[in-house]
């Protein structure tokens, strides 16, 4: 079987990337460490998870932030961004994280209409690595393709989900049980039927029609 670079990353993004657990757990204890086990967004401890900040592969620890549940829903989801609650980017957006400094710039600009976040814009400043890093996303509409699970409720990114059927996990050897918690799912921006997530230390492609929220 031959491919050419195009067809050979959708084969390997089809057909499941392997990594090891043990390399996900360190991750999370990199984070945790260096967040203080607080969001490194509004530092809120509710519902912290790992965040992806895309378009990003989620390979390294600097490529994720620490963030509350708060903060991950208002970023995914346009209709429940609480103003008030992103004042706290007056002091994160001060991060030396690259990551919470993408973030910072994509909300502020998001909401920059209010005022005082252009005022946070005009102080804030990246490095043009950073800079083109978050501008990456800036031509993306959010709600543009919605993800919903098998009950027709609304995905979003770092969500936990549970399969509702056996799926067979081609080229991996073994099969995702109906019960099975997928934890911190990732979003496919321009496919509303795909997410991806980790099961047995896998990451693997699965349609939001087999899960539940």
């Amino acid at each position: 079987m031959s491919f050419n670079e195009a067809e050979l990353s959708k084969y390997l993004a089809l057909n499941f990337i392997f990594s090891p657990q043990n390399e996900f757990m360190s991750m999370k204890k990199q984070l945790s460490q260096r967040s203080a086990d607080q969001c490194e967004l509004c530092s809120g401890t509710e519902g912290l998870d790992t965040m992806i900040v895309s378009p990003q592969s989620g390979t390294s620890v600097d490529h994720c932030i620490n963030s509350c549940h708060t903060c991950r829903t208002q970023i995914n989801d346009v209709e429940e961004i609480n103003l008030n609650h992103w004042r706290c980017l007056n002091e994160s957006m001060w991060s030396e994280v690259p990551a919470v400094q993408v973030l910072a710039w994509r909300m502020l600009n998001r909401i920059k209409a209010e005022g005082w976040p252009q005022d946070l814009l005009d102080m804030l400043f990246l490095e043009e690595e950073t800079l083109n890093w978050a501008k990456s996303d800036e031509n993306e509409e959010h709600s543009a393709v919605i993800h919903k699970d098998s009950n027709g409720v609304t995905l979003i990114q770092g969500d936990s989900v549970v399969l509702i059927k056996d799926l067979k996990v081609k080229g991996a050897g073994f099969t995702a049980k109906r019960g099975n918690a997928v934890r911190n799912i990732t979003l496919v921006h321009d496919n509303a039927d795909h997410i991806e997530g980790k099961v047995n230390g896998q990451k693997i492609v699965i349609l939001t029609q087999y899960v539940k929220k």
